[in-house]
C-alpha cells in the first residue's frame, strides 16, 4: 500500500503564495503513476485542480487555476508539489492529493481526462486552505 501526507496549508492574504507538499511512502507497485491534487468545500463536490503522470511529466489543469497554479514532482524525494500563486478566496478548500497506479493497458492520460476522484485509489488525510 502507499501512503500520502499532505502538508503546507494554512491562511493567507488574496495574491499571497502558498506551497503544498504530498510525501508518498510505502510499497512500489508500478513503474509510473497518476497522481493529481483535488479540492472541496462543504457542499461542493470534490474538484480536481491539477494532475501529472510521475513517468512523462505529463500535466493537466483546471481552467480556474492555469497560470497560476503548478504541480510537480520529484522521484528522487517521492514528493508531490502544489505551487499555488496569485490566490483568490475562491480557492479556499480542502487540498487533498491522490494517486493511482494504471492497471496494465490503461494509460494516465485517460486517467486524467475523467477528471473524476473515483479514479484514484490513494488519498491523503487533507490540508486546509483560507484565503481572505
Amino acid at each position: 500500500d502507499v501512503q500520502l501526507v499532505e502538508s503546507g496549508g494554512g491562511s493567507v492574504q488574496a495574491g499571497g503564495s502558498l506551497r503544498l507538499s504530498c510525501a508518498a511512502s510505502g510499497s512500489t507497485y508500478s513503474s509510473h503513476y497518476c497522481m493529481a491534487w483535488f479540492r472541496q468545500i462543504p457542499g461542493k463536490e470534490r474538484e480536481r485542480v491539477a494532475a501529472i503522470t510521475t513517468g512523462s511529466g505529463a500535466t493537466d489543469y483546471a481552467d480556474s487555476v492555469k497560470g497560476r497554479f503548478t504541480i510537480s514532482h520529484d522521484a528522487a524525494v517521492n514528493t508531490l508539489w502544489l505551487e499555488m500563486n496569485n490566490l483568490k478566496p475562491e480557492d479556499s478548500a480542502m487540498y487533498y492529493c491522490a494517486l493511482v497506479a494504471p492497471p496494465r493497458g490503461i494509460y494516465c492520460s485517460v486517467v486524467m481526462a475523467k477528471k473524476v476522484p473515483t479514479e484514484y485509489g490513494a488519498w491523503g488525510q487533507g490540508t486546509q486552505v483560507t484565503v481572505s
